[in-house]
């Protein structure tokens, strides 16, 4: 099969099972217990905390161990009182931007030009509100389209109006550098599934001094922020899946790039192509594209009978036939939007995929 659709997950890393196996066969203590196999199991959770917070630049004391990117949102998102005013910007992932309708009146859109970028006019704008929201979530970099925001410069704004900036990183980790102190924001959420780690774990890192409500009551784990007996095996593989990704971020974003570049190449030879947020800075590994009068849920499934596995959109948000919100949302006119599909690469993917893939993409378009 050619695998191309890292943005919904990737493979587990091979080293990473290896890293993670003992502590599912035989350091299977609880890590709240104080005899040795628990306090041994407890010293693996650090060392992993501190190597995915070595990732995104941050003191392991800021960095909360959640079930995924999902909770890891819905943490920030509800801990912040139901009487107070929230911004989002109409791009995000469905768990910011489900729950965030649920604030209502008090829920201000922020939106994005037509490449998929929040400007800075509209942050601007937002700080200029006479009712200025207490948090504003704007992820760093979009699932669908790949588009980076400027997110330091989106917090510096912020920041000066006293608005707390939560980014979603899921998508950005491990692709480009990310780091917490240089974006200076507030929260930032992050996956362990979409940088070749196990799926079912995830992290919230948190500035100094800010408080959480926590959604899981019942224990201290995680300094009383999360309850629960830890997933350890889980954590230990995203505490390796960090330290791989960080001594390898350099050779896997150049790697994506250069097959994105012959991507590109190849969907141009190819009539009445439109690659989205094209003028954007986007992911290395990203590309979103649609051919006019080709039904995109249909093109997957054909793509699917030659095994090549394409995204349609966000794994999160699929189904119905709905055109994308995202695409939408960017001022794509709809039967263009509903034809979209989302190649997302990565570090084992090669030239001769991407030859193969454009190959079979004309076959199919050719006949109409």
């Amino acid at each position: 099969m050619i695998y191309f659709d890292h943005n919904a997950t990737t493979p587990v890393d091979k080293r990473v099972v290896e890293a993670m196996l003992p502590y599912i066969t035989s350091f299977y203590g609880n890590p709240s217990s104080l005899y040795k196999m628990g306090r041994l199991v407890r010293s693996a959770i650090d060392t992993a905390r501190e190597q995915v917070a070595a990732l995104v630049d941050v003191p392991p004391s800021q960095l909360i161990f959640t079930s995924g990117g999902t909770e890891a949102n819905n943490l920030v998102i509800k801990s912040i009182s139901d009487h107070s005013v929230i911004a989002t910007s109409v791009i995000e992932h469905p768990s910011i931007s489900e729950l965030a309708r649920q604030w209502g009146d008090l829920h201000i859109p922020i939106p994005v030009n037509r490449q998929g970028v929040v400007t800075i006019a509209a942050i601007e704008q937002l700080t200029q509100r006479l009712a200025k929201p207490k948090l504003a979530s704007v992820m760093m970099a979009n699932n669908e389209t790949g588009g980076v925001q400027n997110i330091a410069e989106i917090a510096l704004l912020l920041k000066s109006a006293k608005i707390l900036l939560h980014t979603d990183a899921v998508q950005a980790l491990g692709k480009i550098p990310v780091s917490f102190a240089q974006l200076a924001v507030d929260f930032m959420s992050l996956s362990s599934h979409k940088i070749y780690g196990p799926k079912g774990c995830g992290a919230l890192v948190f500035a100094k001094n800010l408080n959480l409500t926590p959604q899981l009551i019942g224990g201290g784990q995680e300094g009383g922020w999360r309850a629960g007996t830890e997933n350890v095996a889980a954590i230990v593989g995203f505490g390796k899946a960090a330290e791989l990704a960080k001594l390898e971020l350099d050779s896997r974003a150049e790697h994506c790039f250069l097959l994105r570049q012959q991507l590109e190449e190849g969907l141009k030879s190819i009539p009445h192509v439109t690659i989205f947020s094209e003028q954007a800075v986007r992911l290395p590994n990203t590309l979103q594209f649609s051919v006019e009068g080709i039904d995109g849920e249909m093109l997957l499934m054909q793509l699917d009978q030659k095994n090549i596995a394409v995204s349609s959109g966000s794994a999160c948000a699929s189904g119905g036939g709905k055109a994308s919100a995202v695409l939408t949302s960017m001022g794509v006119e709809q039967q263009l939007a509903k034809g979209a599909i989302r190649v997302s690469l990565g570090k084992d993917n090669d030239a001769a995929e991407i030859k193969q893939f454009i190959t079979v993409l004309k076959s199919f378009v050719m006949k109409g």
